[in-house]
């Protein structure tokens, strides 16, 4: 059967779709790149927070309608929306031939046909058909329990994936083509806690470091901030093939929002973290992610995530107004804002980081970086190349545009190295020297 999939939301769901590919595809069925090409769809969904669902709910609605007119034959809907509000979902779309909980994987494969196969090796090519960049979850759902995040309900608690697996896994896609992988889970520093054997990230990043070939990019995305430390920071960097790169999501910077968030963070913790990391290499790239609007937040509060970001100067910042979710205590507590004041204090935070992006991506005026090329286009006559070094994590942070390529000898997927000459907030340009 030709399927179609769609996935939705982060980095994790990703993962989860390509594994899907796979099971798919060892069950006998083909996999297409529209759903007006295909038989059956299947939507891997989010549910994470009220802006993730009414997105959700209008992709469902748009495939409906391609079954309702006969376009398709089958429709799936899977993943955290299911999760979360499956009694919902029936209710609201009874033309879905099938609703599947995350990681029900052998459920979809008996209703589409074919035979299971739980220990299937097939690595199928990223959705997006970019092979050379690859996403390794190494574990599914959460023990932390912010008291605004949704997460533990939808996914359950931390469930980590067996080492050898991961290294297996690594290795295959490695085989497959990928030059980056990208380690993923909800939190990577509790990595190997539910195992009770000593197995843990470092464990894991020693021996990804040791079994896979020269020149592999491990970038690590979320870490929990108050279990970075400078021991582990040491340790990173000791490894080569890990990126000078850190996703370390703070959410906010007041100890008191913070302490509410049932993220309690010892005063001086993340400065002093942030501030090694700089002074061990004044280049590695950080990023993080800020909340606003979160209850209890008043203008003073706010103002301390604004003097934050200006001490640390993070290279790259992710920001979202607080929404009360069902299901959390947060929803509960007293001195929520309002939507547009927490929708307003957004944009101040995205307008001041702008201004240290522009700084921090001067300091590679000059320098020599590695770019891992990822299309080539004709500009104005000229052509370029597109691509992200280690400073640039996929669909979310800068491009790196090169010039002065040989287009015959140069393919997507392919590692340049580039001198950098100007650059324009989170986007360096730079010209081929390799």
């Amino acid at each position: 059967m030709k399927i179609f999939i769609l996935s939705m939301g982060c980095a994790k769901n990703t993962a989860d779709s390509e594994h899907l590919t796979a099971l798919l595809r060892a069950a006998g069925h083909e996999i297409e790149d529209e759903a007006k090409n295909a038989e059956a769809a299947i939507i891997n969904t989010c549910g994470f927070i009220v802006d993730a669902v009414k997105e959700n709910i209008d992709a469902i609605i748009d495939l409906e309608e391609l079954k309702n007119n006969g376009t398709i034959k089958k429709l799936i809907v899977l993943g955290c929306l299911v999760n979360r509000y499956e009694k919902d979902l029936k209710k609201e779309f009874p033309t879905v031939d099938l609703f599947a909980r995350s990681e029900e994987w052998e459920g979809i494969i008996n209703f589409l046909g074919g035979n299971f196969n739980a220990n299937c090796k097939i690595i199928s090519h990223a959705l997006d058909k970019k092979f050379w960049t690859r996403y390794l979850k190494i574990s599914e759902g959460c023990n932390t329990l912010c008291s605004y995040c949704a997460i533990p309900s939808i996914r359950g608690r931390l469930r980590s994936v067996p080492l050898k697996n991961l290294i297996d896994e690594a290795l295959m896609l490695c085989a497959a083509g990928a030059k980056e992988l990208c380690l993923v889970g909800q939190d990577l520093t509790v990595y190997g806690q539910d195992f009770n054997d000593g197995t843990d990230l470092k464990t894991l990043i020693h021996e990804l470091n040791k079994e896979l070939p020269d020149g592999t990019w491990l970038r690590l995305l979320y870490l929990h901030p108050n279990r970075v430390n400078e021991e582990l920071i040491d340790f990173l960097m000791s490894h080569e093939k890990v990126l000078r790169y850190l996703d370390v999501p703070i959410q906010h910077a007041d100890l008191e929002i913070l302490a509410k968030m049932n993220r309690p963070c010892p005063e001086g913790h993340m400065e002093k973290i942030f501030n090694y990391i700089r002074g061990v290499d004044n280049l590695f790239t950080l990023r993080t992610t800020i909340m606003t609007g979160f209850p209890g937040e008043t203008r003073k509060k706010f103002e301390k995530v604004l003097e934050f970001l200006s001490e640390i100067e993070f290279d790259r910042v992710g920001v979202f107004p607080y929404s009360p979710e069902e299901g959390t205590k947060a929803a509960d507590f007293d001195g929520q804002v309002p939507h547009e004041t927490a929708e307003e204090r957004c944009g101040e935070v995205l307008e001041f980081q702008s201004e240290i992006a522009d700084d921090r991506s001067r300091l590679f005026e000059g320098q020599e970086l590695e770019i891992l090329v990822e299309s080539i286009e004709k500009d104005e006559g000229e052509i370029l190349a597109y691509g992200r070094s280690y400073r640039d994590a996929p669909e979310v942070d800068g491009v790196v545009s090169v010039s002065g390529i040989d287009e015959k000898k140069l393919k997507p997927g392919d590692k340049i190295r580039a001198k950098i000459e100007s650059s324009i907030e989170n986007d360096l340009f730079g010209k081929v020297i390799d």
